[in-house]
């Protein structure tokens, strides 16, 4: 498995990719990252084209069961961030 980006070698693609100044492609980056995290943390939902939908969902509260002692506990209600992939990226990745 390939290593993941890291936002500096990201933020260099895209300023290849958008044929810009890396400086605009990290401010472009960190729009996006922080209109998302408003979106989804108020409840919301964000479609990216092309890559998949990430949403916010709540978790009712539950038993579980720690694994060192065995015991059971109650975990509270939470809320957890999910993300559907595109059956566009599924398909490039697959042929």
């Amino acid at each position: 498995m390939a290593k993941p980006l890291t936002k500096t070698q990201l933020v260099a693609a895209l300023a290849e990719e958008m044929d810009t100044d890396k400086k605009s492609a990290s401010a472009a980056l960190d729009a996006i990252t922080s209109v998302i995290t408003k979106e989804v943390s108020n409840g919301g939902a964000v479609t990216l084209p092309g890559v998949g939908k990430i949403y916010c969902r709540e978790r009712p509260e539950r038993m579980v069961r720690n694994p060192a002692t065995g015991e059971q506990i109650k975990k509270d209600a939470d809320k957890v961030v999910k993300m559907t992939i595109a059956k566009a990226l599924k398909d490039s990745v697959n042929s």
